[in-house]
């Protein structure tokens, strides 16, 4: 193998989007592996500076800002199924195919209640829990964060 090959197989990865490669002839081995760190994308955060008040507005809160205060802690049972991981959640197998769960299903801890595709890789999510779903909290298709909340399960 010569190093006009090697180059071709390079950039077949490349094009590929292979990231590791090996062959092995009589007496000749190469492999060859190489790096795909996405560069980081930028994230662009702004924040709105707070609205100016005059002091009779801040000296005694108004009757119509009460309710706008939070509401009174409630009593909530639920538990929740969270994303392992970061990236896009399917609510069944195939575009075609029912979705893994819905509201009322009964989930056994390795119930597989989602997929999670992931840098290409779907990966099946199990509620790793015991209950009733109540809710989806997440449509199909929509990406979704580490720790993020999927289901709620009473």
């Amino acid at each position: 193998m010569d190093i006009k090959e090697i180059k071709q197989i390079v950039d077949l990865m490349k094009r590929a989007d292979l990231t590791e490669f090996a062959v092995e002839e009589e007496s000749f081995k190469l492999q060859i592996k190489r790096a795909t760190e996405a560069p980081a994308q930028p994230q662009i955060v702004s924040y709105a500076a707070p609205a100016p008040q005059s002091p009779a507005a801040t000296a005694a809160p108004s009757p119509a800002a009460a309710p706008a205060e939070a509401p009174a802690p409630t009593e909530d049972n639920s538990t929740y199924i969270t994303s392992p991981m970061v990236g896009t959640f399917y609510s069944s197998p195939s575009p075609e195919s029912p979705t893994f769960v819905k509201a009322g299903d009964s989930v056994k801890a390795d119930s597989v209640v989602c997929i999670i595709e992931a840098m290409k890789i779907m990966n099946e999510i199990q509620a790793e829990t015991t209950g009733t779903v109540v809710e989806a909290l997440v449509e199909n298709g929509q990406p979704v964060e580490f720790g993020q909340k999927l289901f709620r399960l009473s």
